[in-house]
């Protein structure tokens, strides 16, 4: 396959600390107009299995590595992708169709997250327990510290093609562990780019691979018993299907939302359309915790619509790669058309279009809809396009057991400064996460992330991660003076 027509070269597996071509390849294309981004080389069965094998040698290395060794790797790769910002925003931009401005947004972010996993491989701590609660157990205590599992096996999505596969591999690296990373096949280059940062920065090299590949090659990631934790990010219907194979090793799952935020008849009505504005339209809505279902209160319900709208339509629409493009193409064509079969059956049920619902290819517009059912898929499913259900409600109450009446549950947002109805919708609302005046789409990357019900399980964020990532283990000593 020629590689003249891309703009980015050709991009070779990394595993061993090199480039490796395997001669089967596969073209990315750029998700706004199609134009070949990149030749990529595939991963093979035998390489899958030589990155496992090496990842389990290493991690004899790995599991002595002293704290300050680790805390001066993961900063060194933190600067590294730093240096090499522009480039790898770029990058991303061209291959997930991220806008430009929102691309070195996640660049930042996964400079962040590799400092704080610098700043946590120094405070993996374990405790004392004293053990004499019983008569005769007296100079007995034990130490209980945390250790590292062993080979750890990612799968990233292809909406966040660094910071995603930032916060698999910055926990895992934090906590000594080796990791074997399969990015998205549209979305690898970025990690195969951050794959030369952390061999530069002194990691093993055995101890990571980056591996684009077929699902039938990369399957003992999934069912091989020398992977002791699974890490995926991705589709509901694939993340339960991989657990379900997953046999005796751990599995974090990190799958879809159908966010909902209330806004409730005290909120400050501008703000909380701003923040909707920007957490249901950035990345044309392609991230778990956009904001998908908004429900206002009847006193302020007119005012925020129109604020909404306002802001809406003067986002900027076009090609990524415009320094003033804020809404891109979605990642492919089937997606443009399912999105475009969902917003017409709402249609067809009686929804009304307040803004947007039309596209050009793979670019919609962002769309504002009202009138919707809930039994419709924009309202029920995971929607994961620039598309926001606005609904009117006059019982906070009612509203928040409507946010909470989804198959969902990673995070929702509730703009009301009632610590009572703040409370009501803690309890109620059955989510990994709840914002407070702000939108579903909040995160910082150092925070507990992660859903329940059909969001999945287990916890990213640094700390969080790396106690995912590491055992307990007890070790009890007797100081008994007969006991010598």
């Amino acid at each position: 396959m020629a590689t003249t027509a891309t703009k980015l070269g050709e991009f070779g597996i990394q595993i061993r600390g090199e480039r490796r071509e395997t001669g089967e390849t596969y073209e990315v294309r750029s998700p706004f107009d199609g134009a070949p981004v990149a030749v990529v080389h595939r991963a093979t069965a035998d390489d899958v299995e030589e990155a496992i094998a090496a990842a389990l040698e290493a991690f004899e290395i790995t599991r002595h590595l002293p704290s300050w060794r680790r805390e001066e790797i993961l900063t060194t790769i933190s600067q590294g992708i730093a240096a090499r910002r522009e480039e790898l925003a770029e990058t991303i931009a061209l291959e997930a169709g991220k806008p430009l401005k929102v691309a070195r947004v996640e660049v930042d972010r996964a400079v962040f997250t590799f400092r704080i996993a610098a700043e946590e491989s120094k405070r993996i701590y374990g405790e004392i327990v004293p053990l004499d609660w019983l008569p005769g157990n007296e100079g007995r205590r034990a130490e209980i510290r945390r250790v590292p599992l062993g080979v750890i096996a990612g799968i990233s999505p292809f909406n966040f093609p660094i910071n995603l596969v930032a916060h698999k591999v910055a926990p895992a690296l934090s906590a000594g562990n080796p990791i074997v990373l399969r990015p998205a096949s549209q979305t690898p280059l970025a990690a195969l780019k951050l794959a030369e940062i952390v061999y530069a920065a002194g990691w093993p090299q055995d101890a990571f691979a980056v591996l684009p590949c077929s699902t039938d090659t990369a399957r003992p990631l999934v069912e091989d018993d020398r992977i002791k934790l699974l890490t995926f990010t991705g589709s509901p219907a694939v993340g339960w299907g991989l657990k379900s194979r997953a046999g005796r090793k751990r599995v974090t799952l990190e799958l879809g939302g159908n966010a909902a935020v209330i806004v409730n008849e005290d909120a400050d009505v501008d703000y909380a359309a701003e923040r909707v504005a920007w957490g249901g339209f950035t990345y044309s809505g392609q991230t778990c915790i956009s904001v998908q279902r908004v429900f206002v209160h009847d006193a302020v319900y007119d005012r925020f619509v129109a604020e909404l709208v306002r802001r809406v339509e003067e986002l900027k629409v076009g090609d990524p790669l415009d320094e003033d493009t804020d809404i891109g193409p979605v990642i492919d064509s089937a997606n443009a058309d399912r999105i475009e079969e969902w917003i017409q059956e709402a249609k067809d049920a009686g929804a009304e279009v307040l803004t947007g619902g039309e596209r050009e290819n793979s670019v919609w517009r962002p769309t504002v809809l009202a009138n919707l059912r809930d039994d419709l898929r924009v309202s029920c499913d995971e929607v994961f396009a620039p598309v926001v259900g606005v609904n009117r409600f006059s019982d906070v109450e009612s509203a928040i057991d409507a946010a909470g009446r989804s198959e969902f549950g990673l995070q929702g947002g509730i703009f009301t400064n009632d610590i009572r109805v703040i409370e009501t919708a803690f309890d109620r609302i059955d989510v990994g996460g709840l914002m407070v005046n702000d939108v579903s789409t909040f995160r910082i990357d150092h925070m507990p992330y992660g859903g329940v019900k059909s969001s999945g399980f287990g916890r990213e964020g640094l700390r969080y991660a790396i106690e995912e990532m590491t055992e307990l283990k007890l070790l009890t000593i007797n100081t008994r003076p007969d006991a010598r």
